[in-house]
């Protein structure tokens, strides 16, 4: 959505607040021996009090309150009382919702406990790769060369980009215009960050695999070869300079 009073830029502050705060203390709420559906419920109570409604099961039915990934699993990982969580686990988790006709959406992967399978090298390259993918990112600049810078940054850092998950719009719904921000360069793609728009930027940064597969639950995107995959997500507004982080709450930086 394109913001066009103060009220609508409090409305999205509000909803990107509750997301914000509802990853950061989940991700805090984590521990080893915890299976992904008491961390779900866990984050499904925090939104009910902030008054906000999960995005993934208002919008498509999800089978959760909140997409918890494990290891090789990608992305809209389906919370289960039989996935246990485990020291030195890559978690991620993605946090989508709405509050009074307003949406945002954020994310972040972190190594749980002890970094005993060395993934804390992976997650810091997707964090710093998002905040300088910000960086740059104003009114007028080609989505295209964002997705080169962040292609490029994976490169240089020994790394991959997922090809077939991308950033996107979002303000009055889940996902809007522009439908697809990626996080490689696409030639094809003409379209230009608007001022005053709001949109949804993540970073996939993957050990080897460029395409995520979905497995048979419907859901669940996975890697192939056996890839791991690191994603951070902000939510934010397009300015003439650096845009205004909507979901800095949930402290992926801190």
């Amino acid at each position: 959505m394109s913001i066009t009073s103060q009220a609508e830029f409090i409305g999205l502050q509000r909803i990107s607040q509750a997301v914000g705060i509802t990853l950061r203390k989940m991700r805090e709420y984590a521990r080893p021996g915890m299976n992904t559906q008491e961390l779900d419920e866990y984050g499904g109570g925090l939104l009910a009090e902030l008054g906000a409604k999960s995005a993934p099961k208002l919008t498509y039915g999800f089978p959760g309150w909140t997409c918890i990934s494990v290891n090789n699993e990608v992305a809209h990982g389906i919370p289960s009382p039989l996935r246990t969580l485990q020291e030195g686990d890559l978690v991620n988790i993605d946090v989508s919702a709405e509050l009074n006709g307003y949406w945002a959406d954020n994310g972040g992967s972190f190594v749980l406990g002890a970094d005993v399978h060395h993934h804390q090298p992976l997650v810091d390259a997707s964090r710093q790769i998002l905040r300088t993918a910000l960086d740059q990112i104003k009114g007028g600049v080609r989505i295209a060369e964002i997705g080169r810078l962040i292609q490029s940054e994976a490169r240089k850092a020994g790394y991959q980009v997922i090809r077939n998950l991308v950033g996107h719009g979002v303000g009055r719904s889940l996902h809007e215009e522009p439908k697809e921000i990626p996080c490689f360069y696409d030639p094809y793609n003409r379209k230009r960050f608007q001022k005053n728009s709001v949109v949804a930027v993540e970073t996939f940064i993957s050990t080897r695999a460029k395409i995520a597969h979905q497995t048979s639950d419907g859901w669940t995107l996975v890697t192939k070869d056996g890839s791991f995959v690191a994603q951070h997500e902000h939510t934010i507004v397009i300015t003439d300079g650096r845009p205004i982080i909507l979901t800095e709450a949930n402290n992926i930086w801190a």
